[in-house]
């Protein structure tokens, strides 16, 4: 299976899938390009410049953090609508937590690095922390169980 993701200002990343490992490909357009190869770890889709892990296993939002942070990552967060598009469309069909919480409907949404959650991607629900369903975003209380996101800058390339 290859999935195509094109990435702008002379990048083009193929992403090849197997059974056994998943490397992202960068090839600059300039005319002495040179290939570098990207790894993500075993599990994880690479997307852009991030690696993403989906779970198979539903927990909490809590216990999902944790499960992001010991593998060196975060609860997913999205910056763009092309990423988030990406998500939903690769999540299947279950909800999924993701990086964004608040301590109480009076307050902001917050991602995991504290920055503030751009409400113009929306939000459903009356929880304290997001996930991401279907159609976007939603909210729940963070005892439900559910599926989640962990996302990892790529940072070195390794030739």
């Amino acid at each position: 299976i290859y999935i195509y993701t094109h990435v702008y200002m002379y990048t083009l990343i193929h992403t090849y899938v197997k059974k056994t490992d998943l490397r992202m490909v960068m090839r600059s357009r300039k005319p002495d390009s040179h290939v570098l190869y990207v790894p993500c770890p075993k599990g994880w889709i690479g997307f852009g410049r991030k690696c993403f892990y989906f779970s198979e296993d539903s927990k909490n939002w809590t216990f999902s953090q944790t499960f992001c942070t010991s593998r060196e990552a975060v609860l997913v967060q999205f910056e763009t609508e092309e990423e988030l598009n990406f998500l939903k469309r690769y999540k299947g069909p279950f909800d999924h937590w993701i990086g964004l919480s608040r301590e109480s409907s009076h307050h902001a949404w917050k991602w995991t690095d504290n920055s503030t959650y751009n409400t113009s991607f929306g939000m459903t629900g009356d929880g304290e922390c997001g996930y991401l369903n279907d159609l976007g975003v939603g909210s729940a209380r963070s005892y439900t169980d559910r599926k989640w996101i962990c996302s990892k800058q790529i940072t070195s390339p390794y030739p």
